[in-house]
């Protein structure tokens, strides 16, 4: 349907034919920062365009989107040639390290232009940041090319696809050899989920059952496959000490008392010291990437190896047992498996499906030994009256204040992350966004927003710092002007608490001499002129009334950004108090 009325479908460009595959395939919103011819031919046929205040945070807006739908639903981007799709690569790169399906449509030159300099090619400089990308070089391509678009998405390890819009190619009317509509030739790819083979699921279990200290390792596989359940139900049958990388945060209820806690470049003590006297991590979803960002792998440790990606396994460790496949799938076998092994009598499985008791009790006590520890910082038993809030207070009133249930807490790059993720207790999957092989500050905002618009039910908080607020800032007036509500708790100390003084990160002269690493504002001042709720906070009975009330406006469509005088923290679980 065209502004005017009703069109001939049969007669429709490549970005008409563009935008009705995504209507087909679902799709209702695209981040956007103008111009693509695009953008204005979803809007007319209902497909709602939001645009961005940079290419950048609308590339992360529908990532966040994907990183809580599941592989049921993509974000989509669309920006324009030149300039968008060079400004568009920093949000592309981290979906990339992150493992996170998204359809990035960037404008281009036309056909006779694509080899001439400096015109900018987005399928060759995207070149080692995406899982697949091409360009479209004749309108009847066009389907096929959108169908291994979302073949892609859908299937295989996770990455953001790229289809190249070319600007004359998709201003041409769309022919169809058959005499049918061009959209008569697209059709949805399905999902075709791939399962472990079963001797491998075997030894799998073999090595498990042989174990004395066997850890379970949750990625954000067990999250994309929604395999939560499964998770949880092979923890509890066999006994299964929990730990949950940053990425799959919210896998499983930190409540359990099978979980250790979630690990990032910080993590909890159970976690710290469960993992360093395993002897075998059955690691499911995961890539297993060795990273700063990430807990590392006890030495000599049995590993059993599950991703969706075949290439991951043996990547960075040696692996014993390798289960590539759908983390859903791999976890119902192996649960079977074990439940076959019982049923027959063998009494290493009854062993250790009897050991739950005893694991759960070890866990228990390690976690309040740890808790208790860090009670003084998290209670601001340590801070003095009128001091600034320690972040650790500051996740205290996140944890007892929210509905975690029925909230999405994410962090952004540095303290806020290193402190938030072993200390929040995510309760439901995707009640927390953990994120970052790659920290580009400034991503909370963004991904809060592709979040709340993937579940508009959901409070959506993102706790960040100052220095990533001037990375992303003005994307408080997109969510207000929008109406896709979410609430920005900002730590604002005017400095890099990353790099604490005294550390060995402290750029001394640098910060003294020049001051770097200081910096300032008044963010609810900033958030009031963009349309938002800006509400300053200094203690913490102020804090826990601000959050009461930004779910309150949150609820009523209203942005709120709380700015809260915070602490330059250095404290990081499990080593420092």
């Amino acid at each position: 349907m065209g502004a005017g009325g009703p069109t001939s479908v049969a007669a429709v460009n490549g970005n008409e034919l563009i935008a009705r595959i995504l209507q087909r395939e679902g799709v209702e919103w695209l981040a956007c920062f103008p111009n693509n011819p695009l953008i204005e031919a979803a809007a007319r046929i209902g497909i709602r365009p939001i645009a961005f205040r940079h290419e950048r945070g609308a590339v992360m807006a529908a990532d966040g989107y994907s990183r809580v739908s599941d592989r049921r639903r993509f974000g989509v981007v669309a920006v324009q040639s030149q300039a968008g799709a060079e400004n568009a690569l920093g949000g592309i790169a981290q979906a990339y390290a992150d493992n996170i399906p998204l359809l990035v449509l960037p404008g281009g030159p036309t056909t006779g232009q694509m080899p001439v300099r400096p015109n900018y090619s987005a399928v060759r400089n995207y070149e080692g940041i995406v899982k697949s990308a091409e360009v479209l070089l004749k309108p009847a391509d066009i389907p096929a090319a959108m169908r291994r678009a979302f073949a892609a998405l859908r299937n295989g390890p996770p990455g953001p696809v790229v289809v190249e819009l070319t600007a004359d190619v998709c201003a041409q009317e769309v022919p169809d050899p058959d005499g049918g509509t061009a959209l008569d030739r697209y059709a949805p790819p399905p999902r075709a989920a791939q399962a472990p083979a079963a001797d491998a699921v075997g030894a799998a279990v073999d090595a498990l059952l042989e174990a004395d200290r066997p850890v379970l390792w949750a990625g954000g596989g067990v999250l994309f496959g929604g395999a939560t359940d499964q998770l949880r139900r092979l923890a509890e049958r066999a006994a299964l000490p929990v730990f949950v990388t940053m990425q799959g945060k919210s896998a499983i209820d930190e409540t359990h008392p099978l979980c250790l806690g979630a690990g990032g470049m910080t993590t909890t003590a159970p976690a710290r010291a469960w993992l360093d006297r395993a002897d075998l991590v059955l690691a499911i979803g995961t890539s297993l990437t060795r990273t700063p960002y990430g807990q590392r792998l006890p030495g000599g440790a049995t590993i059993v190896h599950n991703s969706d990606d075949p290439a991951d396994i043996g990547k960075d460790e040696d692996v014993h047992v390798a289960l590539p496949g759908d983390a859903a799938l791999t976890l119902s076998a192996l649960l079977a498996e074990l439940d076959r092994r019982v049923a027959g009598g063998d009494a290493a499985a009854a062993a250790r499906v009897g050991m739950r008791a005893d694991v759960e009790a070890d866990i228990a006590s390690a976690r309040a030994d740890w808790l208790a520890a860090w009670e003084p910082a998290l209670s601001g038993a340590t801070e003095e009256p009128g001091q600034p809030l320690s972040y650790y207070r500051v996740i205290r009133a996140l944890n007892d204040t929210l509905d975690r249930d029925a909230s999405i807490v994410t962090h952004d790059a540095g303290a806020p992350r290193d402190c938030l993720v072993p200390f929040y207790a995510a309760t439901t999957p995707h009640s927390y966004v953990g994120w970052g092989k790659t920290t580009h500050l400034g991503f909370g905002i963004p991904l809060a927003i592709g979040a709340k618009l993937a579940h508009p039910d959901r409070f959506c908080c993102n706790v960040m710092g100052d220095g990533a607020f001037g990375m992303s800032g003005t994307d408080i007036e997109t969510a207000a002007r929008s109406g896709v509500a979410i609430t920005t708790v900002l730590l604002n100390n005017g400095a890099m608490a990353t790099y604490p003084i005294g550390s060995p990160l402290d750029p001394v002269t640098a910060r003294t001499e020049y001051g770097v690493t200081h910096m300032g504002g008044d963010y609810a001042a900033i958030a009031e002129g963009m349309g938002a709720v800006g509400i300053r906070v200094s203690t913490a009975e102020e804090l826990e009334a601000a959050l009461t009330e930004a779910r309150a406006r949150n609820a009523e469509g209203v942005t709120v950004l709380i700015d809260v005088a915070a602490n330059v923290e250095a404290r990081r679980s499990p080593a420092s108090l």
